[in-house]
């Protein structure tokens, strides 16, 4: 009698992205995996536990061309999103797409550019792992003003001369240091995060 091998399961995948974010001096990016069958707003939760940010503000997806949000009702015209609620970012990119945007806060109007830079079979990572191999730099404090305001604040906080460093650092809590990167902490963080 012949023993019939158990059809192998589907072969998964996950995603190794660069994030960056644009317009900043030092450079903010990070280097993540996470499973192709992440969504949109995992995704979100992703980007802003990887990148410090403390998710104050609406954001968006661009990929293709299509707008992905939560929906705003009161901006729904102006912004024409699409409800980013069950969107999985394998299906929204499709085969030939290897990088999207991410805007944050859009009054700061924090833009991000994305790259796909490898697939990995899950048989050479932990299946579902959300997990950080690299990165530089600090992200700018929330509401500092855009990368023209982040700019002013580094200014201001490296010259105890200037007449805005003292009320600077009092608002970002004494000190703030742009080139702090984390990576042990950024992953413990993100470890945190369910799939």
């Amino acid at each position: 009698m012949v023993k019939r091998v158990a059809a192998s399961r589907k072969q998964t995948w996950s995603w190794q992205l660069k994030i960056e974010l644009l317009g900043v001096t030092p450079s903010v990016w990070r280097r993540i995996t996470v499973p192709e069958t992440i969504k949109l707003p995992k995704l979100h939760t992703v980007f802003q536990t990887a990148l410090g940010w403390t998710n104050s503000h609406l954001h968006e997806f661009v990929i293709g061309g299509v707008r992905y949000a939560d929906p705003d009702p009161d901006l729904a015209d102006e912004l024409g999103h699409v409800d980013q609620k069950n969107v999985i970012l394998a299906k929204a990119l499709r085969l030939d797409s290897r990088c999207f945007d991410y805007v944050y806060d859009f009054g700061d109007d924090w833009h991000h550019i994305v790259i796909v830079e490898e697939q990995i079979p899950d048989r050479d990572v932990a299946p579902s792992l959300i997990h950080c191999s690299g990165g530089a730099n600090r992200c700018p404090p929330e509401d500092v003003g855009s990368t023209r305001g982040y700019a002013e604040f580094l200014e201001a906080i490296a010259d105890p001369e200037h007449e805005e460093h003292d009320r600077y650092l009092h608002w970002v809590g004494g000190h703030f240091d742009p080139t702090r990167f984390d990576i042990d902490a950024t992953n413990l963080a993100l470890s945190k995060i369910k799939i």
